[in-house]
């Protein structure tokens, strides 16, 4: 069978490259033509877009980019048109790819939708859409599956949260860091996009004179050059590992880490941590009139409560990741978070995700 995925971020490409796998094992005929990176690139097929110049954060940043995004819109539907796919997989990615569905829904396409949108934090209308355009959903976060049946009577597959599997897969590589450690470590996770980490890294550098006892390591994106990040660092020597964020983790004493995936995967390595988010005002301020949400960070998400210190716009200061930073590092307050994060692991489960996903897919 031909598959035609859209994957318009680093964690979906990521998350595509497992799914590409799985499919393969299962459909030895498979083709693939996608929308993704270098781990989906890595696994077979054509690469149509890749996600690096895809990814726009925020809705000030949409917004000045809605041209190039239209443009997207408009080749992606011609570029399907041609391909005639048996089916397409959307992952995460929402904004662009329920446009898609909706466009592909009319034309026959069979489309499934992996990660779902987060309707449960904002535009809860799009379940109108979603029930639609979407021929079979499936979903990552253990509370989804009965949002769905219960709020809106939709049957969804819950098929448990992928990172789970890759970082179990990843707690196995002995791969060490390209770097001699003299001290222990405390991890800066500023983003994977450049708007993201121009607005993190002057904060979280500010922070490293004062803990003189850790060495402060920045988890770099291998897509963005060394010279783009000494502009930013300026005179603070602070060292980076580029594409080694998951090594960096396992030798992490703590981290600090701007909102999304990398929350998650810093609590399933058993890192203790503080989540901080800056965006453009303009986006701060639609998001707090939109979006439902009581916190930020996937783990308190998750756990429907404060697990992670979540620092967020004006307290995203340099005295509050201090104070924060302080408090964290004392024994019995990262003995009490890494007992929380065992209920986070034990909520998540323990399954296959990509080959779970994979089976559906092919058999639907």
């Amino acid at each position: 069978m031909k598959y035609y995925i859209i994957a318009g971020e680093a964690s979906g490409d990521l998350h595509g490259s497992k799914i590409m796998e799985s499919i393969k094992k299962l459909d030895k005929d498979a083709k693939f033509r996608f929308w993704g990176g270098e781990k989906m690139k890595r696994v077979g097929g054509e690469i149509v877009r890749n996600v690096k110049q895809l990814s726009f954060m925020g809705f000030w940043e949409v917004l000045i980019n809605i041209n190039t995004i239209l443009k997207n819109i408009s080749f992606c539907k011609g570029d399907i048109d041609a391909y005639q796919p048996d089916k397409i997989i959307y992952i995460d990615y929402p904004g662009f790819n329920m446009e898609i569905a909706k466009w592909a829904k009319k034309k026959g396409f069979q489309n499934h939708f992996y990660i779902s949108p987060q309707i449960w934090a904002w535009k809860e209308s799009r379940i109108k859409k979603i029930k639609r355009d979407i021929d079979s959903m499936y979903v990552i976060l253990p509370f989804e599956k009965d949002y769905y049946k219960q709020r809106h009577n939709l049957d969804v597959h819950y098929v448990g949260h992928p990172l789970v599997e890759i970082i179990n897969e990843e707690k196995i590589n002995k791969d060490l860091l390209p770097i001699k450690l003299t001290k222990p470590v405390i991890a800066l996770l500023p983003g994977s996009r450049k708007q993201e980490i121009k607005k993190m890294l002057p904060v979280f550098k500010s922070i490293t004179h004062y803990f003189s006892d850790y060495e402060f390591i920045i988890a770099g994106v291998q897509s963005i050059s060394k010279e783009w990040y000494d502009e930013i660092l300026k005179d603070y020597k602070v060292k980076i590992v580029y594409n080694r964020t998951y090594n960096l983790l396992k030798k992490s004493t703590a981290a600090i880490v701007t909102s999304g995936t990398a929350t998650l995967e810093t609590a399933l390595f058993n890192v203790p941590q503080i989540v901080c988010y800056k965006s453009s005002l303009i986006s701060y301020l639609v998001g707090k009139l939109f979006i439902k949400l009581k916190f930020i960070s996937l783990v308190n998400i998750i756990m429907g409560r404060e697990i992670v210190k979540e620092l967020i716009q004006k307290d995203c200061s340099k005295r509050n990741i201090i104070a924060e930073l302080s408090h964290l590092l004392k024994k019995e307050n990262i003995l009490n978070l890494k007992k929380e994060y065992k209920l986070l692991r034990d909520r998540l489960g323990k399954e296959e995700t990509s080959l779970k996903v994979a089976k559906l897919i092919t058999k639907f």
